[in-house]
């Protein structure tokens, strides 16, 4: 029986190794977005008295150390690639349910805030249709077309990638023709966006670097490729890390001109798209429609994206009976897609989107982020230091840094969100408990199903 058991394994189908190095790299920056910085740009430079360029190298710090963790437990864990599993296997199950838990809110934030940019960015096209008509339309317009299970495909994301990538050198032409023309305010102009002595003050740095981190979010999907990469013990590390640090650097050029064109001293007109008007200065209104537009077609690719993220994790849940079956575990047998569970997340990024602001869903997301990156440290501090046998000074810094950096951020987010976001946390841990018996028995698998 098991010769006969071994040999069904490896006549069953596999996914195929192709993915080499740089092919999980690119991937990684397709998802993160070459424009991650600009949709968080105003109100990171709100909440960090200008030092944008600041926040964003803390944030990468913090990103680099958490990467590192994420690139060595995909390497113990090779087919599952997500924190919880990571928590649950390595420090306990209940601890792996409530890092589940709060990755939840990233997947419930995500089509939230999606619909308050591209409300917010229609705005600019047409301000004389109020914002809400425009939440309205985008949120329906993505629950429409998940409704009828469309979606982009990677070519698609591919050929976005390569377009934002033009319009980002195009800003840099248009900034650099725009700064070298006009005055400088004093011999320090150039290092100000770094360090402002009359505004630096190190807590609002911390909460705007709270908020940066929303630049980074989507460079732990490499590790769900492990699968499919060549040689995923060598390569999935290096490109994590590699993903985070060229994210990094291309962000911090691109808010570094942003802040040397823009005064700290003077107002947006709109912070959810001040980098848009900050283009808009720099290079007319020509530049400030193409920015404009480029981010509307991007986030309206994020929000469809999102939301169907959320159903799928909403499904695995109902399907498990973490949440009621009935409604959450079925399937639109004509279109194959979780009809329910795309109501209920359209359903909830408008009531979202008419009630917090595009700031406060930013934090709550990174609230849910930065406790399961916290938790990827703790698991990999766990694995290859505390028990193992063989270990070093590489074993221990990396995840004791990223933990703590993390551990910072989380408590450097705004007073409001860290309520609501532990609120959410309680409610969960409260709900597990009660299902299991005091986490005494499985409640969910938090793996996140293909779409069916």
């Amino acid at each position: 029986m098991g010769t006969l058991a071994t040999t069904k394994s490896d006549l069953a189908p596999k996914l195929r190794r192709a993915l080499g190095l740089w092919d999980l790299i690119l991937y990684g920056i397709v998802v993160i977005q070459p424009t991650a910085p600009m949709p968080v740009f105003g109100v990171v430079s709100e909440r960090a008295r200008g030092h944008v360029v600041t926040a964003v190298f803390l944030a990468m710090l913090a990103m680099l150390f958490t990467a590192i963790s994420y690139g060595r437990m995909a390497r113990a864990y090779p087919s599952a690639g997500s924190a919880f599993t990571y928590v649950g296997q390595e420090i306990h199950p209940a601890l792996g349910y409530a890092t589940g838990w709060g990755m939840g809110m990233d997947y419930l934030l995500n089509p939230l805030i999606c619909t308050i940019l591209c409300a917010q960015l229609a705005r600019n096209f047409a301000p004389e249709v109020p914002y809400v008509v425009w939440a309205i339309f985008f949120a329906g317009l993505f629950t429409g077309l998940n409704l009828f299970g469309i979606r982009a495909s990677a070519r698609i994301n591919d050929t976005l990638a390569i377009a934002m990538g033009i319009v980002i050198a195009i800003f840099f032409v248009v900034a650099a023709h725009y700064i070298l023309r006009h005055p400088h305010a004093g011999t320090g102009f150039f290092g100000r966006p770094f360090y402002d002595s009359n505004t630096f003050e190190l807590k609002s740095v911390l909460g705007g670097t709270s908020l940066a981190v929303l630049t980074y979010i989507g460079f732990d999907g490499i590790s769900t490729l492990s699968e499919e990469a060549k040689n995923p013990k060598r390569d999935i590390l290096p490109a994590t890390v590699l993903v985070c640090l060229i994210t990094g650097l291309l962000a911090g050029c691109e808010v570094y001109a942003a802040q040397l064109i823009w005064p700290v001293s003077r107002p947006f007109p709109d912070v959810t798209t001040a980098f848009v008007h900050v283009a808009g200065m720099a290079g007319g209104t020509w530049v400030l429609q193409l920015v404009n537009a480029t981010l509307l077609v991007a986030t309206i690719g994020s929000g469809m994206g999102s939301q169907l993220g959320a159903a799928r994790l909403l499904y695995a849940m109902g399907r498990s009976g973490a949440i009621p079956r009935s409604f959450f575990g079925t399937i639109d047998p004509v279109r194959r897609t979780p009809r329910n569970n795309v109501l209920f997340a359209g359903a909830l990024a408008l009531l979202g989107a008419l009630t917090i602001s595009f700031e406060r869903g930013v934090e709550l997301l990174n609230f849910g982020a930065l406790i399961a990156f916290m938790g990827v440290n703790a698991s990999s501090l766990v694995r290859y230091y505390i028990r193992a046998k063989d270990r070093g000074l590489s074993d221990l810094l990396p995840p004791v840094c990223g933990f703590v950096i993390c551990l910072l951020l989380w408590w450097n987010l705004n007073p409001s969100a860290k309520t609501a976001g532990t609120i959410w946390m309680l409610l969960g841990l409260a709900y597990g408990a009660f299902r299991t018996g005091g986490f005494r028995r499985d409640l969910i698998s938090f793996e996140v199903p293909q779409e069916p």
